[in-house]
């Protein structure tokens, strides 16, 4: 394997877009990776709700679809080469990711809108948390970024197992949703390439 920060050029029209999601010369391994097993995994979560007939309206069952699909694709394409080739380019700072990760503001919103209520202090506190983790390690020394976003995850199972409520059936949206933001997106790592 090797190690290349070189970034291929963006392809033209709606491909370039799309580069812009998942880092520019993705190989054909990763693409496949963020797109198969997101889908297949939000296909299961929607038919666990209908098997264990979880009384979720059709607008709630959209919402865990477009979430699933939303948090555990974003796990995986953050954590390919290509989009740590992308995201940790030249140019692209601490505020850049921060941008990135206020976006994110529309998870926990949904996630409240449809199962909680539009609990606001839930989604402050949520989105704080998020926030303050994804700062903390992106200003930590590089050689100390994994082990302080690793604790910064522990923590947030935590408090997303008894602090934050959630809602019957989908316990997975907080622990994904912080791995989506403070491990898969917010390390710098090397993105290894094949040969």
């Amino acid at each position: 394997m090797k190690i290349s920060w070189g970034l291929p050029p963006l392809r033209p029209g709606i491909l370039g877009k799309i580069d812009k999601f998942i880092g520019p010369g993705a190989t054909t391994a990763e693409k496949q990776i963020q797109f198969f097993p997101p889908l297949a995994l939000a296909v299961g979560v929607v038919a666990f709700g209908l098997v264990k007939q979880v009384e979720w309206t059709i607008w709630q069952y959209a919402v865990v679809a477009i979430l699933a699909v939303d948090m555990f694709g974003g796990v995986l394409t953050n954590a390919t080469s290509a989009a740590k080739r992308w995201y940790f380019r030249e140019g692209e700072g601490f505020k850049q990711h921060m941008t990135f990760v206020a976006l994110h503001l529309a998870q926990p919103a949904m996630f409240s809108w449809a199962f909680l209520d539009f609990n606001l202090l839930w989604i402050a506190g949520v989105y704080g948390v998020l926030l303050t983790g994804s700062a903390i390690i992106l200003r930590s020394p590089l050689y100390l970024q994994r082990p302080v976003a690793a604790m910064i995850y522990v923590l947030t199972l935590f408090l997303s197992l008894y602090i934050f409520e959630t809602a019957p059936y989908l316990e997975w949206f907080l622990p994904v949703l912080f791995f989506k933001i403070l491990i898969s997106h917010a390390l710098r790592e090397e993105p290894y390439q094949p040969e």
